[in-house]
């Protein structure tokens, strides 16, 4: 095969997995960028705004935020696999300011213990001896963010992190969160999680699993599982119609992919309806 055959295949399987794989958060299920109270289409003033409740000076979720162990692995699968599109990169983020902003709380939590910070995983930007890097991946209406803390001999994009990653990722852990997609209503659910998962096996992503419906006890036991056990669909009010799979991610991050239809599609619907009456 010549490397332009090769990148001509490439090319084509990144544009069906972009297109078979473009996603929003599922809390917001139904809505879209435009239609989730952007300013503009406000009367109130900015004095009337400035005294209101506090949920109605927010325009919803901006972004979500995940601290990864390797930058490029992680970047990899939300662009290419998952078709994201980056907005921009920043990096070699340190000094005070930085340090102050984002790791105080930690800070007084090591001086409240008297342990070295660095024992409960806060980095020292303030001097320089640790680094942060970020990027951000946009999605249909949600933005997610890549951190990577790494030492500064590190290269940016490294596939070492300042910290060790945590070795339970249950989703029962009490402060753990999840990342929801939110799969287009035309797609075909099952074979979707099969795609993903051949996909990321073939970029050595061996993370990249799927739960079945099905009990399983070994991962020969999950692989060999029929396709239709890859979705859970939910028939009972008031989830019904929803579909779900909850998937590690290459990091090991916890991810779902979701699609809401029929019932709940419309409460969706009807909630964020409520909730703009309210802000507007």
């Amino acid at each position: 095969m010549t490397d332009e055959t090769h990148n001509a295949i490439e090319i084509g399987r990144r544009a069906v997995l972009r297109s078979a794989g473009a996603a929003v958060v599922a809390g917001l299920v139904v809505g879209s960028a435009s239609d989730a109270g952007a300013q503009g289409t406000d009367a109130m003033p900015a004095t009337a705004r400035n005294e209101a409740p506090l949920g109605a000076r927010l325009q919803g979720v901006q972004h979500f935020g995940l601290t990864v162990q390797n930058m490029e692995r992680a970047y990899q699968f939300y662009t290419e696999v998952l078709g994201g599109t980056e907005v921009f990169r920043h990096g070699d983020f340190q000094g005070d300011g930085v340090q102050n902003t984002l790791l105080a709380d930690q800070e007084i939590e090591a001086n409240t213990r008297g342990v070295n910070p660095r024992t409960i995983g806060v980095p020292d930007l303030r001097s320089g001896a640790q680094r942060l890097d970020v990027r951000f991946i946009q999605f249909d209406n949600m933005v997610l963010e890549l951190l990577q803390y790494r030492e500064a001999d590190q290269p940016m994009g490294s596939s070492k992190s300042f910290a060790e990653p945590l070795e339970h990722m249950s989703p029962a852990f009490p402060r753990m969160m999840h990342i929801c997609f939110y799969v287009r209503d035309d797609v075909d659910f099952n074979k979707f999680i099969a795609d993903l998962e051949a996909e990321s096996a073939r970029r050595g992503m061996t993370q990249v699993r799927a739960n079945r419906t099905v009990r399983v006890t070994t991962e020969t036991d999950r692989k060999a599982a029929p396709r239709s056990a890859n979705t859970n669909r939910v028939t009972e009010a008031p989830s019904d119609g929803w579909e779900l799979i909850y998937c590690k991610g290459p990091e090991g991050e916890q991810l779902e992919f979701v699609k809401a239809l029929g019932p709940v599609k419309k409460r969706f619907s009807e909630a964020l309806a409520q909730r703009q009456a309210i802000v507007r």
